[in-house]
């Protein structure tokens, strides 16, 4: 089928640069990029991913009074079970997780 449709959107200058350049990398027109999201959003009868808002790790400004005391209990059973390890190891760990 011949492209005979426009569309015009507006988005952010450096959203647009960074996408442009990776979409360059690969060797796909933004056109047929949008061509390919729309279409997975027919196959996919809605958006081909999930929208939600991400699931933050523990934070105590997020929690209720019940639940910082069921994690404060969660550790003081795994000290009293010798769940433990030096911080010098953890700090190691993260070091090398992270490349720092």
């Amino acid at each position: 089928m011949a492209k005979s449709a426009n569309l015009y959107a507006r988005i952010e200058p450096d959203v647009k640069e960074q996408a442009e350049t990776i979409l360059n990398a690969l060797g796909i027109p933004a056109s047929n990029a949008i061509t390919m999201f729309y279409k997975q959003i027919i196959l996919h009868n809605g958006l081909p991913f999930d929208v939600k808002l991400p699931e933050h790790p523990l934070d105590i400004s997020r929690m209720t009074a019940e639940q910082l005391n069921a994690e404060l209990e969660k550790g003081y059973a795994a000290i009293q079970a010798g769940r433990t390890r030096p911080a010098s190891e953890v700090f190691a760990d993260i070091r090398k997780e992270y490349g720092v």
